[in-house]
C-alpha cells in the first residue's frame, strides 16, 4: 500500500542532546488549544482545537468528521483572511454540509452503482450520488465524532486522532482502524498525516476535502485563481462521473494545467469532459513517483498574493471547481457560498478503482499498514 518515508539526519552536539531529544526533527513553535465546540444529537461532546504557529497561522479543528473549521493565512502584507469554507456552528455541520473540510473515508470519491467485488465476494454499497456511492455512504468518516489521543496530542502540540470503523460499517468489509494526524510547522504548512489497519481485506481511500478561497472564504468565486496542476494524464468519466478506465492525455484539452492557468478560461469550454463535470471534477494522474511526497498542484490568488501548494504521496488529485454550490449554505459570519465561490485540491487514489484493476490499488489487507500525507504549504508572492 502507499508509504512515504522522509529521513533527516543531523548532527547533534552533547549539548543539544541534554537540552532536546535530537529527534532530527525541527522543532516547531505550534501551540495548540482546546475548547468545547457542542454537542450531538446523542450527547456526545465535541471539541474545537486550535494549531497556531509563530507567524499567526491557525488552523481551527473539531473531532466531528475531523474537520477543518477555519483556516487563518497571511497575505502578502501579512494580514490574515480565513481561506477555506464552513460553518459558524457544530449544527450547521451535522444539519447540511457538503462535507466541508472534512476527512473522507471509508472510500474517497465513487464507486460505481455502489458495488464492487473482493476476493470472489460482492459488497453492495448506499447509493447516495446518483446511482453511486460518494465519500463513504450514508455516514462517513466526515460524521463521525473521532476519539482524540490526548496524551499524543499534547506531548507534540499536534492534533491526533482515531476512528473505529467496524465491521460492516456502511457495508464495509473488516473492522479499520485510521488514525489521522494534523500538525502545523513554522514554514505554514499544514500537515495530514494517515493510517490505518484492518482484520479483513477491505479497500479504503482516505482524503481531505476543504473547499479553498485564497481570497478569504465567501469574497467571491475562485475563477481568477491560477492553477497549476503537474499530470499530463487524467481519468476520463461518464455521465455519472465515474472513470471510464482509460488514462487519457491533458494535452490541448482543458484539462491541461501544466502551464498555470486561470480556473475560469475554460471552465465552460464545449470540450465534453467539461460539460459532464458541470465543470471540473476529475481525478489526475500525477506525475510525481508512486509513494514519494512530492508536488501535486499550486494555486495563486493574484489580489492577496497567496499561494497554496499541495504535496502528497497519493497518485491522484481531484480538482473540483464548486460546480454544486449553488447559495443554498449559508457560511461563516453569515455569507452565502454561491456557484463556484470554492475548490477542492483531494489527494487520493483514483475514483472507482476497485472496479477498475488497471488503477493502482485501494486493497488493504490484515498485516498491512496503509500510510498516507498530504501537506498544504502557504506562502506569498
Amino acid at each position: 500500500m502507499k508509504t512515504s518515508v522522509i529521513l533527516t539526519t543531523l548532527s547533534c552536539s552533547l549539548l543539544i542532546g541534554l537540552l532536546s531529544s535530537c529527534s532530527g526533527t525541527k522543532q516547531e513553535s505550534t501551540t495548540m488549544e482546546k475548547s468545547l465546540y457542542g454537542k450531538t444529537a446523542e450527547g456526545t461532546e465535541v471539541f474545537l482545537y486550535t494549531l497556531r504557529n509563530k507567524h499567526g497561522m491557525e488552523a481551527r479543528i473539531t473531532n466531528y468528521g475531523g474537520t477543518v473549521v477555519s483556516l487563518l493565512v497571511p497575505d502578502r502584507d501579512g494580514k490574515l483572511a480565513d481561506v477555506v469554507l464552513g460553518f459558524d456552528s457544530l449544527a450547521s455541520y451535522i444539519a447540511d454540509s457538503p462535507y466541508f473540510g472534512s476527512i473522507i473515508g471509508r472510500y474517497g470519491n465513487r464507486i460505481g452503482k455502489g458495488n464492487f467485488d473482493l476476493n470472489g465476494v460482492k459488497y453492495t454499497l448506499a447509493i447516495n450520488n446518483g446511482a453511486n456511492h460518494l465519500h463513504g455512504g450514508l455516514k462517513g468518516f466526515d460524521k463521525v465524532a473521532w476519539i482524540v489521543d490526548e496524551r499524543e496530542s499534547k506531548a507534540g502540540k499536534v492534533l491526533v486522532l482515531n476512528y473505529l470503523s467496524k465491521d460492516g460499517e456502511e457495508e464495509y468489509p473488516g473492522s479499520l482502524s485510521v488514525k489521522v494526524v494534523y500538525s502545523m510547522t513554522d514554514s505554514n504548512e499544514l500537515k495530514i498525516e494517515y493510517s490505518a489497519t484492518t482484520d479483513k481485506p477491505t479497500v479504503v481511500n482516505l482524503t481531505h476535502h476543504s473547499y479553498f478561497n485564497l481570497a478569504g472564504a465567501g469574497n467571491g468565486n475562485i475563477l481568477d485563481h491560477e492553477l497549476f496542476i503537474d499530470a499530463d494524464r487524467f481519468t476520463p468519466v461518464d455521465p455519472g462521473l465515474i472513470p471510464t478506465g482509460e488514462l487519457k492525455s491533458v494535452r490541448g484539452t482543458p484539462l491541461d494545467f501544466i502551464t498555470p492557468t486561470l480556473i475560469g478560461a475554460r471552465i465552460n469550454d464545449v470540450y465534453d469532459q467539461v460539460k459532464v463535470g458541470g465543470g471540473y471534477d476529475h481525478n489526475w494522474v500525477l506525475n510525481k513517483p508512486a509513494n514519494v511526497l512530492g508536488i501535486a498542484a499550486r494555486a495563486y490568488e493574484k489580489t492577496s498574493g497567496r499561494v497554496m501548494e499541495v504535496l502528497t504521496t497519493e497518485p491522484g488529485l481531484q480538482f473540483y471547481s464548486g460546480n454544486f454550490l449553488n447559495g443554498t449554505h449559508v457560511g461563516k459570519g453569515g455569507r452565502k457560498y454561491d456557484h463556484r465561490y470554492g475548490f477542492c485540491l483531494e489527494t487520493q487514489h483514483f475514483p472507482d478503482s476497485p472496479n477498475k484493476p488497471q488503477f493502482p490499488t485501494t486493497v488493504l489487507n490484515p498485516g498491512q499498514t496503509l500510510t498516507s500525507t498530504t501537506v498544504y504549504r502557504f506562502s506569498v508572492k
